[in-house]
């Protein structure tokens, strides 16, 4: 399927109110007001006429963001262990899931690669979600409607190791825990060439996921650990923060190809 870009502007259907000590908090704009936990109630039009002005409620500052990837993956409400944003950030690219793309994920939890993917593809494109737990469904749909993504995405109760019902995607994410069970069904569903991308935790889950990959038509195989270290800049000088996020997981990609060398 063809990539396009949108026609006209999105609807603004959340904001960010970001505060001093950099705490974020997503508001959906629905009804004439709205409540932001914690911090009161709001008009909904001021919001959407304040992005990037401050706001105050009970004496306390907020500046109202328009919501980026990064935000909407921070602010979600979390059941499950969330992907982190260097690892969202390198599966968008590595996999190029972009505006009208159709993806399929496996392993919703929490939802914030849901949202992730489904900011990334646009009105134009579609993401499926799927686990096998119904109640971490609720979690993704739940944050997913927060962050006014909704339309984008269908969340299904299945398992991609017994298949995936949809064909010709651009790109399959698998986060379980056994991703090398999923390989084939993966392959079955991509276009030529799509990408294909899994996160696993341990090494040992790599080696399994890379075996099953390179028994099949895919190239482009390679495996990523991403360390990322803050720095901490003052007036009397620059130094990295004392709490680095060190690993967190394992990022493998392949593309699906019709014939191997």
């Amino acid at each position: 399927m063809s990539r396009t870009n949108p026609s006209s502007p999105a609807i603004l259907e959340a904001v960010v109110l970001l505060d001093r000590r950099g705490r974020k908090t997503l508001v959906p704009l629905a009804g004439d007001t709205v409540q932001a936990p914690g911090l009161g109630v709001f008009a909904t039009k001021t919001l959407r006429e304040s992005l990037g002005r401050r706001v105050t409620v009970g004496g306390a500052s907020l500046i109202v963001l328009r919501p980026s990837a990064r935000d909407l993956a921070e602010t979600i409400e979390r059941r499950a262990q969330v992907l982190t944003d260097k690892d969202l950030a390198a599966i968008l690219f590595a996999a190029d899931i972009g505006p009208g793309a159709q993806v399929v994920e496996a392993g919703s939890g929490s939802g914030a690669l849901s949202v992730v993917l489904a900011s990334a593809v646009g009105r134009e494109g579609r993401v499926v979600s799927y686990d096998v737990r119904d109640e971490f469904l609720q979690t993704a749909r739940t944050n997913a409607t927060r962050a006014g993504v909704a339309s984008r995405i269908e969340f299904r109760t299945g398992d991609v190791r017994l298949g995936i019902n949809e064909g010709d995607l651009d790109a399959v994410v698998l986060d379980i825990p056994d991703p090398w069970a999923a390989v084939q069904a993966a392959w079955d569903a991509l276009r030529p060439c799509g990408h294909l991308a899994c996160f696993s935790p341990n090494m040992e889950q790599v080696k399994e996921t890379v075996a099953a990959i390179r028994a099949r038509p895919f190239v482009d195989v390679y495996t990523l650990e991403l360390i990322e270290r803050q720095m901490e800049v003052r007036d009397v000088g620059v130094r990295p923060s004392f709490a680095p996020l060190g690993h967190t997981g394992y990022l493998t990609f392949a593309r699906k190809v019709l014939e191997g060398f």
